[in-house]
């Protein structure tokens, strides 16, 4: 049953509230559509509409069980905004030099630039995962879905 982008299910002979599936999935379209690698927008600005529409959607759903959701939501979207810095990093060259700037040995640096793997596979290398962490794409000003929900529910 949906009520206002909500649904409700039974544990432990308690009601609780969740999120319904198709909010789960309009939330997820428009996170992609945000993080699109190919819209031309800065990244700062990509960062700030998608902190706003992370605070307003974490505020209006709050009171609904949703931790595990947010983690791997978060997990996604970390990835797609890989793709989107490996995308703007075209040539090889420069690929090697932002990998070197961020910590990468030169050699694997140089290595893992000559890829010619896709762009969303790349995003998920194990070199890209480091050298582009967690807390760097917060440095560069992205907002996380679960540290926000942390902060609001505290």
């Amino acid at each position: 049953m949906k009520f206002l982008g909500f649904s409700f299910y039974i544990h432990r002979g308690q009601a609780k509230i969740r999120i319904h599936p198709k909010s789960i999935a309009k939330m997820k379209r428009k996170v992609k559509e945000l993080t699109a690698r190919s819209n031309g927008t800065k990244n700062a600005e990509r960062a700030e509409r998608l902190r706003r529409y992370i605070i307003g959607w974490v505020n209006y759903f709050k009171v609904a069980d949703m931790k595990s959701l947010l983690q791997t939501t978060d997990e996604w979207m970390r990835r797609r905004i890989r793709m989107i810095y490996w995308k703007q990093w075209k040539r090889v060259k420069t690929r090697f030099e932002k990998l070197a700037a961020l910590g990468v040995p030169k050699y694997k640096a140089w290595e893992y630039a000559n890829t010619r793997k896709s762009y969303w596979r790349s995003s998920n290398s194990p070199i890209l995962s480091k050298s582009l962490d967690n807390n760097t794409i917060k440095s560069l000003g992205f907002l996380y879905f679960l540290d926000y929900y942390r902060q609001v529910t505290a």
